[in-house]
């Protein structure tokens, strides 16, 4: 009797160590219809805000066929001092602000150019507003040719608008924040989800 209480406990034990070293990442989902339709998670300080805009300015998760929508993707240093952002990696990630649907693809609104070469040091500020902070914002249909923004270079897709359906843009990246080479604060991967609708 004591061996098979023995073995029970020792099973017990190796399924919360492999049960730990399973941890999930850190997921921020919106649904279709949220009531607030954006995505607002602070991380040791750092406040992440992803959304899409409507033709005038509000976050929505539904649109009419033909109307264009804005990415919004914005991080806040809500910490007591300024950091140096150097990491902008997730430009290069194919999912960065794509649409699918079912499994198919739709793209991205942009195509990354390639990264300024500039010297000067890259801070993201402790205290300001919202407009001073870092804003990505990209329609999806966007008239633009070329654009630079936040030490990047970007050419417009010419994405077509949508026709109705479901879809969603999501994307993963672990954010570093310091000095190249000589990270102050890591994040650990976090994943942004939205998921919306064309009617």
């Amino acid at each position: 009797m004591k061996i098979k209480i023995f073995k029970l406990s020792l099973i017990a034990l190796l399924l919360s160590f492999i049960s730990a070293g399973c941890q999930k990442d850190d997921i921020f989902e919106l649904d279709i219809g949220d009531e607030n339709a954006v995505i607002l998670k602070e991380i040791d300080g750092i406040e992440f805000k992803f959304c899409l805009l409507n033709e005038q300015g509000k976050p929505a998760t539904v649109f009419d066929e033909g109307e264009n929508f804005t990415f919004l993707f914005a991080i806040k240093n809500n910490r007591s001092e300024s950091l140096p952002f150097y990491d902008y990696g997730y430009y290069e990630l194919d999912d960065f602000l794509a649409v699918k649907s079912e499994g198919k693809s739709y793209g991205q609104p942009f195509i990354f150019e390639g990264y300024s070469t500039t010297e000067e040091i890259r801070w993201l500020l402790s205290g300001v507003s919202n407009e001073l902070g870092y804003n990505f914002m990209v329609p999806w249909h966007d008239e633009r040719d070329e654009w630079q923004l936040h030490w990047g270079f970007f050419e417009s897709a010419k994405q077509p608008f949508l026709e109705k359906g479901t879809y969603y843009t999501q994307f993963a990246y672990s954010f570093t924040f310091g000095m190249p080479k000589e990270p102050e604060l890591e994040t650990g991967l976090i994943s942004f989800k939205i998921n919306f609708e064309i009617k």
